[in-house]
């Protein structure tokens, strides 16, 4: 191993595994509740089960709704946006790329640290719940293996398919290893340079793999995609393409993209991930993952990589839990539990709500204050470097409070009407839709709870 080999290796572990950093962190101690925890979380808690009894007792026909159509754009004005959007942002990926390498290596007046982690990866998430996921349009290495395909003059895949085997795990792994591990446990996120070594790395193997495999690539093994497709699932507003290459835009209950099944096992995995990465995120942020951590440091005497195996074990009791509450849903629902990897796949769609709403309520000062940043930063390029764009100025935490509550608790609300409906779909009589409902109305209450106590907790500074 040359000298420089060794340098890169020892450089890539010290950024990886040094110290546990979180993307969020803010600079405060705490977020006090305007009520006592113990009325909040009954009330939370409450809440949902009262909707869980509603949908039992009226059946929750209420909740039956088709999306509506409320405007369209025509083939050349859907064209010119897609086009705009693709070029304006495959423009800041560049320039963020440029400037994580050569310019200044501080977090907060880099663009590449600036762009990537706040404003592309939890941003086009935010989007993508609200609105229906752009990635498909924004995505630079699409981009760039069309450009590939345009040169060629015809699809690449030099291989063939993609084995059905690997299902979505490539983007299970990437997601656990991208954003479990190195967004929310790492340094990394905070060195423009170590940030532009991951994404032109994650690029070029997406790149290679599309070459390899065709388009298929990007809708099992990009994370990106699969993330934002899961979060797209719940969006009341949807922007879909006609084969003209309009665009008809709808408005639907966000439940209603929540009850188709998923196509495999990988998914399932992916979507409880989601569930549990994104609260992770807002517990290691605090006073008690920190206490946690650092005794189990000393209990097994091991080093910085304990946050990776502490996340590790984590996930695996959430997935474990899920497989679990499934096998209940089906032994309540039909007496025997033996098609509980089919329940699985019915119902992880329904807790997608979940995940999104604590996306945004965990992520959207997160994006608001970045947003001003890169605001902040573009004009330092035009010449007016004296400017400051703060977006958070109204963000008392009476307001902070009450947006975390509702976002909470009405992600929650969406998840229980979803399995309701998913539960009424599946099994014969409204009887048995009740039995196979209980098991996932607990575990929804418990999740409620837990995700406002990880709002409560002390921050660590």
């Amino acid at each position: 191993m040359g000298r420089w080999t060794r340098w890169l290796v020892v450089w890539c572990g010290y950024y990886a595994l040094v110290g546990a950093a979180s993307a969020h962190t803010i600079g405060r101690s705490r977020f006090g509740a305007p009520l006592p925890l113990a009325l909040l979380y009954a009330g939370a808690g409450g809440t949902v089960v009262l909707t869980a009894v509603w949908l039992g007792v009226t059946d929750g026909e209420t909740t039956h709704a088709h999306p509506r159509t409320v405007g369209a754009l025509s083939p050349s004005a859907g064209t010119a946006l897609r086009g705009v959007a693709r070029v304006s942002f495959f423009a800041l990926f560049v320039a963020a790329l440029g400037h994580g390498f050569a310019g200044r290596q501080v977090a907060a007046e880099n663009l590449a640290t600036v762009f990537v982690w706040p404003i592309w990866l939890k941003g086009v998430g935010l989007l993508a719940i609200l609105f229906g996921s752009p990635w498909r349009v924004l995505s630079p290495w699409e981009s760039l293996y069309d450009l590939l395909v345009a040169l060629e003059g015809e699809e690449l895949a030099v291989v063939g398919n993609l084995p059905s085997w690997l299902g979505a795990w490539p983007a299970v792994i990437g997601f656990v290893v991208g954003i479990g591990v190195v967004e929310n446990l790492t340094v990394i996120i905070r060195s423009p340079r170590m940030t532009v070594l991951m994404v032109a790395s994650y690029t070029l193997v997406m790149l290679l793999g599309a070459v390899a495999f065709g388009r298929e690539w990007f809708e099992r093994a990009d994370t990106l995609t699969v993330l934002y497709g899961l979060f797209a699932r719940v969006a009341p507003v949807l922007f879909d393409r006609t084969d003209a290459g309009g665009c008809r835009i709808y408005l639907r209950t966000p439940w209603a993209g929540c009850t188709r099944a998923v196509s495999g096992v990988s998914l399932v995995v992916f979507v409880v991930a989601a569930v549990y990465t994104v609260s992770f995120d807002g517990f290691s942020e605090s006073t008690a993952y920190q206490t946690l951590l650092f005794g189990t440091r000393e209990l097994f005497g091991v080093g910085p990589i304990v946050s990776v195996l502490v996340y590790l074990a984590g996930l695996l009791a959430f997935v474990g839990s899920f497989a679990l509450a499934a096998i209940a849903v089906e032994a309540l629902a039909t007496g025997d539990a033996t098609d509980w990897i089919a329940t699985a796949r019915a119902f992880a769609p329904t807790v997608v709500p979940i995940a999104a709403a604590y996306e945004i309520a965990h992520n959207y000062p997160f994006v608001l204050r970045n947003v001003g940043q890169l605001l902040t930063i573009a004009l330092e390029f035009v010449g007016d470097g004296g400017t400051t764009i703060s977006l958070l100025g109204w963000l008392s935490v009476p307001v902070f409070w009450a947006s975390q509550v509702l976002l909470i608790v009405g992600g929650h609300v969406v998840a229980v009407v979803a399995a309701h409906r998913v539960a009424v779909d599946r099994y014969e009589t409204l009887t048995l839709a009740r039995r196979g409902h209980l098991p996932l109305v607990v575990v929804m209450v418990g999740y409620t709870v837990l995700s406002l106590w990880i709002v409560s907790r002390p921050f660590a500074a």
